[in-house]
């Protein structure tokens, strides 16, 4: 680094930089005395201090000291006219100001939750992403991000920690026991299905017969020849990691790709949703068995995960009325036609307004046709969907047609399974 006089180019436009503050003690009476008892002091002149002629060389080695407040009142003026001449050391001295303030012993060790986006916004601004990740992974990316950290701040003994999973079959709850490890061994076995569909490796191995989700599951226990641990970690984070590469290579052809769950299917875009969706709710189960804080997906998230379980729920409703749970269809309509629909109407982060057809699965929701509303929190219908809680004990707000809500909210807590 050269200095001002042997660079023109770092002269100009050089930043101003603050001077240390003076402490609070400095300007304060340490007589003890009440403030009517002290004596009056006439006001004494301040003179300037003798600003010494220094070299660049010298002013540069001072930058340290200047930064912690360590100069001499003389030493600080020269310092700092140089500053307002030399670019190069301007800047040297905002990188030194902002390391002392690091060193702050009452400084909050809590990270900024907004830091990691700020930092992947500043790297993307100045070096775009040669391969840029497909708007519709990011929640995928998002939640298994997040989980992750959360396995990373956990000890080795929390990996065997109780954590009870829950969810609805034929209109009761269902309860099950594992651990932090097994649920994770749990993500990792049902991922695999998507790792399937793209010509992955499938963690259950090759030559897998087709299974459901949750026969996947207990097949993945029942073939570890010890309780799981931490080990599982991060052959479940590389996969995740070989899901979203493959996806961000592949083109956009991608996102129609079929993915199948024995008895039913999604595009790989939804199923990467509905990944994501089971990723965080498991997430929150690992952090309630370890007293972890977790915070609900960010509101655009939150907004797609509900976006498509509302566009499930009319295929939903068609089974369970097929099984006889729920009541007959009244007013059958050609596929794409508006039919009767309910409104619902979620508030908070992630809410919005949707209409679900009621008789007809390919019918179109209809706010004309609307025959009930029911209200709810985002993360509260999310709950419902995983089966964490029951249609009964969900709903905060409810006007019109009771039936249409009731099998409503009985065909979301149905999307739930292990």
């Amino acid at each position: 680094m050269t200095g001002a006089d042997d660079d023109a180019d770092g002269v100009a436009q050089a930043p101003r930089i603050p001077g240390p503050r003076w402490s609070a003690d400095d300007h304060a009476d340490l007589t003890g005395r009440p403030p009517n008892e002290r004596e009056e002091k006439e006001p004494v002149e301040e003179r300037e201090p003798d600003v010494p002629v220094l070299s660049h060389g010298v002013l540069k080695s001072l930058l340290g000291a200047w930064a912690l407040s360590a100069c001499s009142a003389g030493e600080t003026a020269a310092v700092e006219a140089h500053l307002t001449e030399c670019g190069p050391c301007a800047d040297e001295a905002l990188r030194l100001r902002d390391a002392v303030a690091l060193l702050h012993r009452d400084r909050d060790l809590d990270l900024d939750p907004l830091l990691r986006s700020r930092v992947l916004e500043n790297c993307l601004g100045r070096r775009p992403a040669r391969i840029p990740i497909p708007g519709w992974v990011t929640p995928y990316d998002a939640e298994t991000a997040r989980l992750d950290a959360l396995l990373r701040d956990i000890g080795e003994s929390e990996w065997h920690a109780p954590v009870r999973l829950k969810w609805y079959e034929e209109d009761r709850q269902v309860r099950r026991k594992a651990t932090v490890a097994g649920v994770i061994g749990h993500l990792f076995a049902v991922d695999g299905l998507v790792a399937g569909a793209l010509g992955l490796d499938d963690p259950l191995g090759a030559g897998t017969p087709e299974l459901s989700p949750s026969e996947r599951t207990e097949a993945f226990w029942s073939g570890l020849e010890r309780p799981p641990g931490r080990a599982l970690r991060e052959p479940w984070r590389d996969q995740s990691h070989a899901l979203i590469r493959t996806v961000s290579f592949a083109g956009r052809g991608v996102a129609d790709l079929t993915v199948t769950y024995k008895d039913f299917a999604l595009p790989l875009r939804d199923s990467l949703l509905e990944r994501a969706f089971e990723c965080w709710l498991h997430a929150d189960d690992i952090a309630h068995a370890v007293a972890y804080p977790y915070d609900p997906p960010c509101g655009a998230h939150l907004h797609e995960m509900i976006d498509l379980a509302t566009r499930l729920l009319p295929a939903a409703l068609a089974g369970r009325r097929r099984s006889g749970l729920a009541a007959p269809a009244r007013q059958l309509v050609a596929a794409g036609a508006p039919g009767r629909s309910l409104h619902l109407e979620v508030e908070g982060a992630g809410g919005g307004h949707w209409y679900i057809a009621l008789d007809s699965p390919a019918a179109v929701g209809d706010p004309d046709q609307a025959v009930a509303q029911v209200a709810m929190e985002g993360v509260e219908f999310c709950q419902l969907v995983a089966g964490r809680v029951s249609p009964e004990e969900a709903a905060a707000g409810q006007d019109g047609d009771r039936e249409a809500i009731r099998d409503v909210l009985a065909a979301a807590a149905s999307l739930s399974r292990l």
